[in-house]
């Protein structure tokens, strides 16, 4: 690196940590570094919200700190007109700091229906493939806390058991990738106030006032019900307790499945014993669930429905072969087989 090079990174660097003299930023700074705590190289995900765009400074500081190779990637649904300027401005703004991002496109047709769910299935994909490339494990997002509340309404309205209810954690895991949401215990006007004295710039996306999304109306009542007194801390207390009681059923579905299947990497096929499903419902539901996503390698799991209706079928002796989230499932003698449909 040229002397000259090395003084332009030395001072981005200064102006990156001269940010952190302000008391708010530093107390959300502290709090990020503590809930991420990597020691490995890691991609973020940008939307060009204010969400994300503190998520990019936080995780730059990090990088520098920790001296970790650090990519950025902004995605480009292409659903509404002008989507690609705002990519290229937000990548613009990001410059500033040093934040070379870059930007993934969504080509190709888009939905007409059950528009957010498919993006967000398209966005992980665009994401975990370039991740992939670059032997990048770890992918960084923005959710926050108000995500979280947002979520536990919403699965409560899909009639979602506790597993649902708890479904988005700091750390997940989806095909060897580990998905970590180190923004989960901020609130969002912290991270709006964050973008605004950093960048003085967010991108404000019409479809958060979008009435026809079902999140928005849940946004709508969360802000209501805060202002008619409900309490954040003990809603997220309510929350953590109930994800102290997910982790316990999770333990005796990763015992279910590691002593009553075998799974054939070289094939990309589970074998199931008979008494793999000689357990209670849930553990039996959320095993089988889990295997089915591990052949796939799909993101979200299955419908509960139909994952229900294969469940029946073996436990009354009637399953020959169905097709399921780009499975085969069969049953030979008294195994059950899953595989990878052509």
């Amino acid at each position: 690196m040229s002397l000259k090079n090395l003084s332009a990174k030395t001072k981005i660097h200064k102006i990156l940590y001269r940010k952190l003299k302000n008391k708010k930023i530093n107390k959300i700074y502290n709090k990020f570094e503590k809930s991420l705590n990597l020691k490995t190289s890691f991609a973020v995900a940008i939307s060009g919200g204010p969400d994300s765009l503190a998520l990019s400074f936080l995780a730059k500081i990090y990088s520098i700190k920790n001296n970790l190779n650090t990519k950025f990637y902004i995605v480009d649904h292409k659903l509404r007109s002008g989507s690609t300027k705002e990519a290229k401005k937000v990548k613009q703004t990001l410059k500033k700091i040093s934040i070379n991002a870059q930007i993934l496109t969504w080509r190709g047709i888009k939905p007409t229906k059950n528009i957010q769910s498919i993006a967000r299935s398209k966005r992980y994909e665009l994401l975990t493939n370039k991740c992939k490339r670059l032997r990048i494990n770890n992918i960084l997002l923005g959710h926050h806390e108000d995500d979280l509340h947002e979520n536990f309404f919403i699965r409560i309205l899909r009639g979602s058991g506790l597993h649902g209810l708890v479904s988005l954690d700091k750390k997940s895991k989806v095909d060897n990738f580990n998905l970590l949401r180190p923004l989960l215990d901020q609130k969002k006007e912290d991270l709006i106030f964050l973008a605004n004295f950093v960048f003085s710039f967010y991108v404000k996306d019409p479809s958060n006032y979008d009435q026809k999304f079902q999140r928005i109306k849940i946004r709508n009542l969360i802000n209501q019900l805060k202002k008619d007194g409900l309490d954040r801390k003990k809603f997220s207390k309510t929350i953590e307790n109930l994800k102290l009681s997910n982790s316990v059923i999770n333990f005796y579905v990763e015992e279910n499945i590691k002593r009553n299947s075998y799974f054939s990497k070289k094939k990309n096929t589970v074998f199931i014993q008979e008494v793999f499903f000689n357990q209670p419902y849930e553990i039996i539901f959320r095993s089988l669930s889990n295997l089915i996503n591990l052949i796939s390698k799909r993101y979200y799991p299955v419908r509960g429905k139909k994952l229900e209706n294969i469940i029946n079928l073996i436990e009354n002796k009637s399953l020959n072969k169905v097709t399921l989230g780009g499975c085969i499932i069969e049953k030979l003698n008294e195994t059950v087989i899953i595989s990878k449909e052509p």
